[in-house]
């Protein structure tokens, strides 16, 4: 059985480009915080690397910091920003869709450090609004964190005009663009006019493990691991080169020229939304505005089913697909973006996500819209 794969959103395979340029790093395998010949060899390499991420990004060298991943640089910047401004205020902003690597360190500041949350709501499409968050904002409110695009529906968030809003009132602005890279026009890291954003690079065809936080200049966030004087004092632990490496050569591919797009992809987005809307019972939730939503993301709720019985459905048929339950131990949780975008926990308990890369096939879509009514009525209750 010939195995389809539409969970890019999820991770995507490693680049045979980025992984011939991570190679480079077997050839200064020493320590780059090391004196001698072979750590300053590596040194170089950490140096060079950052140099060209900057390149790619538009920004200071100096204003980026890399991190184990999305989740880190997330955490690093919601914790590191709260913490190092609660003397002007402790009221944090953030909306109902964000991913957990944003929502629970938010929730943590709120539980466990005497921080007010405010959590906006989205629409029915799971877009926040600008007016909500310039509403929201008070005297105190030290950091707005909104995603640049989400990870479960595709919905595109107006982090530009947040952020242009939150710099006018001297709030500092997170946004998390970890599915923005690679599928969205991305000129430099200023387009989202963000004091800090989040990316990692196995989203874009990197290894996994490896992502980085800009973090603007002059902002110089406290560390989260502490225990050396790593990436100028602001993340302890010695650097992860090849990953780094190939977290740059994968910027460097395809920032410019996002591998996530183009007409074919459209109209493959296009077929599967058609073949879901025609399904009884199937309600299509990404934005039908392709403005509106990344490229290649496909998400809807079955009614009368739930996620695992549906994932269980495609993956004996040979797809791959996802949801946005947290599946463990054979127990669910219901979707918290498909909640929060106003449907009713039994239907957030029956979301699937087809999200295309680059190597998804015409063939192989027209193959998913074959089985897919097949597979949605055995699955039904």
């Amino acid at each position: 059985m010939r195995t389809i794969y539409l969970d890019y959103n999820a991770t995507t395979p490693l680049d045979e480009g980025v992984r011939e340029a991570m190679l480079q790093a077997e050839e200064a395998w020493g320590n780059p915080s090391s004196v001698h010949h072979l750590g300053q060899a590596a040194r170089a390499l950490l140096d060079d690397a950052r140099d060209r991420a900057a390149v790619v990004l538009g920004c200071k060298p100096s204003e980026l910091i890399f991190t184990s991943g999305g989740t880190e640089s997330s955490n690093l910047a919601i914790l590191g920003a709260a913490r190092m401004r609660r003397d002007a205020g402790r009221h944090l902003i953030t909306c109902g869709v964000e991913h957990h690597a944003v929502l629970h360190p938010c929730e943590y500041l709120a539980q466990n450090e005497g921080f007010d949350l405010t959590v906006l709501p989205v629409s029915n499409i799971g877009r926040v609004a600008v007016e909500a968050v310039a509403e929201a904002i008070r005297p105190d409110t030290v950091l707005v964190s909104i995603q640049a695009a989400n990870n479960e529906v595709g919905t595109v968030q107006p982090v530009a005009e947040i952020g242009a809003f939150c710099a006018e009132r001297g709030v500092l602005f997170h946004s998390d663009a970890v599915q923005w890279a690679g599928k969205l026009h991305m000129p430099s890291v200023d387009c989202f006019r963000a004091d800090l954003v989040s990316l990692c690079a196995h989203k874009l065809h990197g290894p996994k493990g490896a992502g980085l936080l800009y973090c603007k200049s002059p902002l110089q966030l406290p560390p989260l691991l502490m225990g050396g004087a790593h990436e100028n004092e602001r993340r302890a632990g010695t650097e992860n080169l090849p990953g780094i490496i190939g977290l740059v050569s994968a910027l460097e591919k395809f920032v410019a020229l996002p591998p996530f797009g183009g007409v074919e992809m459209e109209e493959n987005i296009c077929l599967l939304k058609t073949c879901i809307n025609n399904i009884e019972g199937c309600t299509n939730i990404s934005p039908s505005d392709s403005g509106d939503s990344l490229p290649n993301t496909a998400s809807f709720i079955v009614e009368g089913s739930d996620s695992m019985a549906l994932l269980s459905g495609f993956d004996l048929s040979g797809v791959c697909a996802s949801s946005g339950s947290a599946c463990s131990s054979g127990s669910i949780t219901p979707s918290h973006v498909v909640e929060a975008m106003g449907f009713p926990s039994s239907l957030a308990n029956a979301l699937v996500r087809f999200s295309l890369g680059r190597e998804t096939s015409r063939a192989e879509v027209e193959q998913v819209c074959e089985i897919l009514p097949a597979v949605v009525s055995r699955c039904r209750l």
